[in-house]
C-alpha cells in the first residue's frame, strides 16, 4: 500500500499547491482591478483640476498654461460655431447651396481661429523659450 499511500500524498501536495497558486492569481487580478480603478479616479481627478483652472484662470493663464488654454479656447468657439450652423439648418427648409457655402463659410471661420490659436501658442512659446534662456544665461553668470 506504500506506492498508493504515496501517490495520495503527492495529489494532495499538488492540490493544495494549485489552490495557493489559483489564491496568488485572484488576488494579483484583484490587484489588478483595483489599479485600473484607481487610475480611472486619476484621470477624472486630471480633468476635473483642468476643468477648474480653466474655468478660473483660462482667461489669463500662466504661461506653462497658455497654448492648452488657447486650444480650449478655440474648440469652444469651433463648436459656437457650429452650434449656430446647426440651429441655422435646423431652421432653414430649402437652399441647398445656401447651406454648402454656410458649411464653407464655417469651416473657414474655423479654420482662421485655428490659424489666430497656432499663431498665439507660438508666440507663448518662444516667449517662454525666450525666458527660459535668459534665466539660464543667469545662472550661469553667477556659477561662473
Amino acid at each position: 500500500m506504500g506506492f498508493f499511500d504515496n501517490f495520495k500524498e503527492k495529489a494532495a501536495d499538488l492540490a493544495q499547491a494549485s489552490v495557493a497558486q489559483s489564491k496568488r492569481l485572484a488576488e494579483i487580478a484583484k490587484l489588478k482591478t483595483a489599479n485600473m480603478g484607481e487610475e480611472d479616479s486619476i484621470k477624472k481627478a486630471y480633468i476635473e483640476l483642468g476643468k477648474l483652472y480653466y474655468a478660473e484662470k483660462g482667461a489669463a493663464p500662466e504661461a506653462a498654461y497658455a497654448a492648452s488654454c488657447e486650444k480650449i479656447t478655440a474648440a469652444k468657439a469651433a463648436i459656437e460655431v457650429n452650434n449656430e450652423r446647426i440651429a441655422e439648418l435646423k431652421a432653414k427648409e430649402d437652399g441647398e447651396e445656401d447651406e454648402i457655402d454656410a458649411v464653407e463659410e464655417a469651416k473657414e471661420e474655423v479654420q482662421e481661429i485655428k490659424e489666430e490659436v497656432v499663431e498665439k501658442a507660438e508666440e507663448v512659446v518662444a516667449e517662454v523659450v525666450e525666458a527660459v534662456e535668459e534665466v539660464a544665461e543667469k545662472v550661469e553668470e553667477k556659477l561662473d
